[in-house]
């Protein structure tokens, strides 16, 4: 089975196209093999999520995947910070176009034993994959020319299927999509995005970026008031919808897919809360820690 997926990306390049992305997001791209994949945030200087995306490191550029309409933000912010730096960020939205094959499908040129990253031949294309989890178990993420699609497309395990089974299934999973679930402008921490989230993509001992100092006050502390919940109701509501409980808004939901969403809720809440969503009933269920 397979899904498409909204997307939109930016390709950085030039000789100082790794330590300047790495200056400006979460994770630890240096770390990374080449090819290697890393998900990770851009923050404002409050700590917030202004974008999340997946950076690939390749041996010609950084590519970095983000949800649709994401990247022309994402280019501008970029680009203020050049300033000696020798980097190029180019938006490569319209050219390339992104699948998300479902666990458990053998993928035409993948290594299931090889790295995060993968690049190889695919119905005559040069494509790119990578090993990411959207529900519950790896599947793959795989990006091709626009050009490409019919011949790509046509070469994929199965079936296509639809978007809102993916967001079913990883709702299920207790896996955001800071983006699908409005989630931006929330700390990593609340929505997952911690060491032991369901979407790992922090790094505490990397160097400094924007909102780097919130990060290591919240580690240090650990006083994130909120967490990523999954909530289980008839719906249908809205991403960003209230959540209250006793008539206090108490957090707020993602998207509705499947039998619920996943939220960022209020840590005093207890696993198996009633709480109301956009004035529906619906109940808390704790997403355990990854190790």
């Amino acid at each position: 089975m397979w899904t498409r997926i909204p997307s939109s990306s930016l390709r950085v390049t030039g000789a100082d196209r790794v330590d300047f992305v790495h200056g400006q997001m979460t994770n630890n791209l240096r770390a990374a093999p080449t090819p290697g994949l890393v998900p990770c945030a851009f923050l404002n200087v409050r700590g917030q999520i202004e974008q999340f995306a997946r950076a690939y490191r390749r041996e010609q550029d950084v590519y970095l995947h983000l949800d649709a309409n994401q990247a022309g933000a994402l280019a501008a912010r970029l680009r203020r910070y050049i300033i000696f730096d020798q980097v190029e960020v180019q938006d490569v939205t319209d050219e390339l176009r992104t699948v998300h094959v479902w666990p458990g499908s053998a993928l035409p040129g993948w290594q299931a034993d090889g790295g995060e990253a993968q690049t190889f031949e695919l119905a005559g294309s040069t494509v790119l994959a990578g090993r990411v989890n959207r529900t519950g178990a790896a599947g793959m993420d795989l990006h091709y020319l626009a050009r490409h699609e019919e011949a790509v497309l046509a070469a994929l395990p199965g079936t296509e299927t639809p978007l809102a089974a993916l967001d079913a299934a990883r709702v299920q999973a207790g896996i955001p999509d800071i983006t699908r679930d409005a989630l931006s402008g929330t700390l990593p921490q609340e929505v997952g995005l911690d060491l032991t989230g369901p979407l790992p993509a922090i790094s505490y001992r990397k160097g400094c970026y924007v909102g780097q100092e919130i990060m290591a006050r919240l580690e240090a502390r650990g006083n994130a008031r909120y967490h990523l919940v999954r909530l289980t109701g008839a719906g249908p509501w809205e991403a960003g919808a209230e959540i209250t409980a006793d008539g206090k808004v108490v957090g707020q939901a993602g998207l509705h897919a499947g039998s619920g969403s996943v939220a960022r809720l209020r840590k005093e809440l207890p696993d198996g809360a009633e709480v109301q969503v956009a004035g529906q009933p619906a109940t808390v269920t704790l997403i355990t820690a990854h190790a």
